[in-house]
């Protein structure tokens, strides 16, 4: 019997080592891993970059607290604002902490401005924002509140990207919309940029603040360092984490400076957040991701992914219903349950996420090459043919 928490539905696969875009069993089985550990080694595994900063760093100091300067910590922040529209980063161990930070974020930029009465969020039906009380509230799913609870106040939810929706749900409490420009949890549906563009004038002219939930699309997944910058436009606060860090946990909230200059000395804190260890790690990750030509490699591949998946799926139309997502991060809706297909492509070697709405999730490391696309897709046209005739 397991000492751990039964809280997660595992399969029977284990894992001993990583290298690359594969991960070997310990009987030495190789996987090709499109799963990315859910879109977090963006690096693939035992990247050189990596394993040299984590080990250099290993050899100095491990944690000293943010009660003391932390030099890779605010060169990370430097470099993220460089990068992006941020003036402002705040850094945390995970998604879910990124998220509830921006939250505060846009609660205490409302207070601090004389409007403490504006603390409600805008959300969107479908979406995942993480497992602690407030993000569950925000993403609003009933699977995730069940049993916890009265759900955290301040979330008001609307369904669709519709625009008018979004109007209607603003009242004098609103302090803005939080959404996921991608919902990769909630099935890989994708804000339409149009709807982002329009997003960004609305709350410019109700005084609401924009936050973009950036943790699973975000760091190069979709070709773009974030993927807001495909509709050209800025949030105003944004949490960013999985594959900041290559598979060691950070977390990241990014804001404008006049969001957070109202987060003073006191108002937030994390123990462990922008530690040593994940600073030397998250530097060298963006190394990698922002050198020159990186991110073009992500978009072709992910062109490339998209373009044989939609022949895959014109071809067993009775198994895939639509082919989404932007770069390598991409999705199958299935007719079937998605589950079967998952199991049917890990018994053949190739590792997915299932999502909702019945979708498959690839999530492929960003170093992914066109040979490692040609194995995957071949083993999902073999998947699909035999689901087809099962």
């Amino acid at each position: 019997m397991s000492a751990l928490l039964p809280t997660y539905a595992r399969s029977d696969l284990s894992f001993a080592r990583g290298e690359g875009a594969f991960l070997f069993d310990e009987s030495g089985e190789r996987y090709l891993d499109f799963s990315s550990g859910i879109a977090v080694t963006a690096l693939g595994h035992a990247h050189p970059r990596l394993l040299e900063a984590l080990n250099e760093q290993a050899q100095k100091v491990w944690h000293v607290s943010n009660l003391y300067g932390i030099a890779e910590q605010e060169r990370l922040g430097r470099r993220l604002c460089e990068a992006t529209f941020a003036d402002r980063v705040f850094f945390a161990n995970s998604g879910a902490e990124a998220v509830e930070a921006a939250i505060k974020c846009a609660r205490r930029y409302h207070f601090a401005n004389g409007a403490p009465e504006r603390y409600r969020l805008i959300t969107f039906e479908g979406a995942f924002h993480g497992r602690t009380l407030a993000t569950i509230a925000a993403g609003g799913q009933a699977k995730h509140l069940e049993g916890f609870g009265p759900p955290v106040d301040g979330f008001d939810q609307v369904a669709g990207f519709d625009i008018d929706a979004v109007k209607g749900a603003i009242t004098e409490e609103t302090a803005g919309v939080l959404l996921e420009p991608i919902m990769g949890e909630g099935g890989m549906r994708e804000a339409p940029y149009r709807f982002l563009q329009e997003l960004r004038t609305l709350c410019d002219e109700h005084g609401l603040l924009l936050v973009f939930d950036e943790v699973q699309s975000g760091v190069g997944r979709t070709g773009r360092l974030y993927a807001h910058e495909w509709a050209e436009i800025t949030p105003d606060i944004m949490s960013s984490a999985k594959g900041l860090g290559g598979g060691f946990p950070v977390g990241a909230c990014l804001t404008t400076e006049v969001v957070g200059q109202a987060m003073v000395p006191g108002t937030h804190g994390s123990t462990f957040g922008g530690n040593p260890l994940a600073m030397a790690v998250g530097n060298a990750l963006l190394d990698v991701v922002l050198e020159p030509g990186f991110l073009e490699h992500v978009a072709q591949m992910g062109l490339k992914l998209k373009q044989r998946l939609a022949g895959i799926a014109d071809e067993h139309n009775e198994i895939i219903a639509e082919v989404r997502g932007q770069g390598l991060m991409t999705g199958l809706q299935c007719k079937p349950q998605n589950t079967h297909l998952v199991s049917a492509l890990r018994e053949r070697g190739l590792l997915t996420v299932p999502a909702g709405d019945n979708v498959v999730r690839l999530l492929p490391p960003l170093i992914v090459e066109e040979e490692e696309i040609d194995l995957a897709t071949r083993t999902i046209d073999a998947a699909c043919a035999s689901l087809r005739s099962s």
